[in-house]
């Protein structure tokens, strides 16, 4: 909504040059009033110390561009207009139409389960998570359909170290190559099943019972393999009141163990999921 008078200032200030701040200054400001809303009682009582905020050493984009035609599982795709312009209106708006699956997203408890947490009611806490990633890429290569094994799991940490609590447990299968190209990313037969990786059952149970994670996350359209038709990882998941994460991006430029990713999800009335900016740091 734009109070009357809003292009006449537009455009007034246009003429005017603009200020100008540094890349950390911004960094240091974007970052804190992202974590000023997120944990706002540390950031308030910290206030008062008179100490910068620290940075994290290195961050990095787990988010797919949000486009028209982004691949989806259930359509439709993405859709958008330009409602105003700058030319015309004195400022710029678009208007979008897309399923809430679409894009890098969430999937909470809600989307599988009858009365099910929904988007509004996962803690902040939960949206800041240590990361792992366990790499499957050689073997979806050569099978599409391939999965995160148990065994990959245990090779996992005992490389890597044990999985932590409360821990994002990542799949990085290299399928986001294929995302500018929704039939290949999907990669659907004959028959119109598709075919691309995802978790497996067994492994998504222990991970569960024995290191209690709060969510898996995929570079995939979806946390089951493609080929799919009794979404046992889906139910299972969000059945004991976990959420998920799919079409997450750039998971090979990360580190495989001791990384934090914060998820930002709005909190949409009802959301049985909703697209999310995830970003990692370390």
């Amino acid at each position: 909504m734009c109070l009357p008078g809003t292009q006449e200032i537009v455009r007034a200030s246009s003429d005017k040059e603009p200020a100008r701040i540094g890349r950390r200054a911004a960094l240091k400001a974007g970052l804190g009033a992202g974590m000023a809303a997120t944990v706002a009682g540390p950031a308030l009582a910290h206030a008062g110390s008179g100490a910068a905020p620290k940075l994290p050493g290195r961050m990095r984009d787990l988010t797919h561009l949000f486009r028209e035609g982004f691949p989806v599982y259930t359509p439709p795709a993405p859709v958008r207009r330009d409602i105003k312009t700058i030319e015309a209106d004195g400022f710029y708006a678009q208007e979008w139409t897309f399923g809430e699956h679409s894009g890098t997203h969430m999937d909470a408890p809600g989307h599988f389960v009858a009365g099910g947490r929904h988007v509004p009611q996962i803690a902040p806490w939960e949206l800041i998570v240590p990361v792992v990633v366990i790499g499957i890429r050689r073997r979806a290569a050569e099978n599409p359909d391939a999965v995160v094994r148990l065994k990959d799991i245990l090779a996992f940490e005992a490389r890597h170290g044990m999985i932590p609590k409360n821990a994002a447990v990542f799949m990085y299968s290299g399928w986001e190559t294929r995302v500018g190209n929704p039939d290949a990313f999907l990669n659907a037969d004959s028959e119109g099943t598709f075919h691309f990786p995802g978790f497996s059952i067994k492994a998504l149970e222990w991970l569960l019972e024995e290191r209690d994670i709060t969510c898996i996350g995929v570079d995939t359209a979806s946390l089951d393999k493609g080929e799919s038709t009794t979404f046992d990882v889906h139910v299972t998941l969000l059945g004991a009141d976990r959420y998920g994460l799919e079409n997450l991006a750039n998971l090979n430029t990360i580190p495989r163990h001791g990384t934090t990713a914060y998820v930002g999800v709005i909190p949409w009335e009802e959301g049985s999921g909703g697209p999310c900016r995830v970003i990692a740091t370390w």
